[in-house]
């Protein structure tokens, strides 16, 4: 008797002892979502003085990136899971290197992920001057102390009606700091992509995508854009903020068709970032 007794102290100690480790996991996985959640929504900045044009600021790269937003499209209005896929990609640049990659980004609405993707890489180029030669000096007065962009050849789509914002957004904080300049560029999502992105000349290392699953009817022409532009050695980054059943549904669907990989979950944002493949292709990594 006095056995079964002790072995039943030690059964609920065990549980007990468990329980509380499970408390202090959540209890770390939740610190861990708020503290992360907190670094990414602190780059963005609100302007320090009063201008005639409403914009906000966002830091990433070591640059000041100025926002214009357009309430009057809705596609025009920047959403925190474009700051979540920044913020994956200025902090994981050893892993998920963009430098002279081939991009194209889904849906870019105000056009952030596409000006960090141009941006990330970015350093400051010192020239020595040199007092008895005037080439040396017509250097050092033309370059020195530039910046010189190391980011991604990114083409950025949108729908007609945000190209304008986009546009703006994009020359406004890429020119003269990139290497190269972002190709902005209609795309109706699974109309014309055989004539406008043929695959033998349009070769896409990375495809990026950030809020692109709401609450719209052409969730079928997103799936098959992402099919038709992801070839054997692209890579699909993707931050959605959960919502509602039917675009969560699209993930369940989505995973059918790719290989694909949490690397974020940030529930105090409902975000996820997720990182996909082809099926037939990184089999190492799936």
């Amino acid at each position: 008797m006095e056995t079964e007794e002790c072995k039943a102290r030690e059964d609920f100690k065990t549980k007990q002892k468990g329980g509380n480790l499970e408390k202090d996991s959540k209890s770390d996985t939740k610190a861990e979502d708020t503290e992360l959640s907190n670094a990414i929504m602190s780059r963005r900045s609100q302007p320090s003085y009063f201008s005639s044009e409403t914009w906000e600021g966002y830091n990433f790269s070591d640059l000041e990136i100025r926002i214009k937003e357009s309430t009057d499209v809705y596609g025009a209005v920047l959403w925190p899971s474009a700051m979540v896929l920044c913020h994956f990609l200025e902090v994981n640049q050893d892993k998920f290197n963009l430098a002279d990659k081939n991009v194209i980004e889904l849906g870019a609405g105000t056009g952030l992920v596409t000006i960090v993707s141009s941006l990330l890489g970015t350093e400051t180029v010192h020239v020595l001057r040199s007092n008895s030669n005037l080439i040396y000096l017509f250097i050092f007065f033309f370059y020195s102390n530039c910046m010189v962009s190391l980011g991604a050849k990114v083409t950025s789509t949108d729908l007609p009606d945000v190209l304008g914002n986009l546009q703006y957004n994009v020359m406004r904080n890429t020119k003269g700091r990139c290497k190269y300049t972002p190709l902005v560029t209609e795309l109706i999502w699974g109309q014309d992509l055989d004539q406008r992105f043929p695959r033998a000349s349009h070769c896409f290392d990375y495809i990026l995508a950030a809020d692109v699953v709401y609450s719209h009817p052409y969730l079928d022409e997103l799936m098959n854009t992402f099919d038709y532009l992801c070839q054997e050695n692209t890579q699909i980054l993707w931050a959605m903020r959960f919502r509602l059943d039917p675009e969560n549904s699209f993930v369940e669907r989505f995973q059918k068709r790719f290989h694909s990989e949490e690397l974020y979950d940030l529930p105090s944002l409902n975000i996820k970032l997720f990182r996909a493949w082809r099926r037939d292709k990184w089999t190492n990594d799936s």
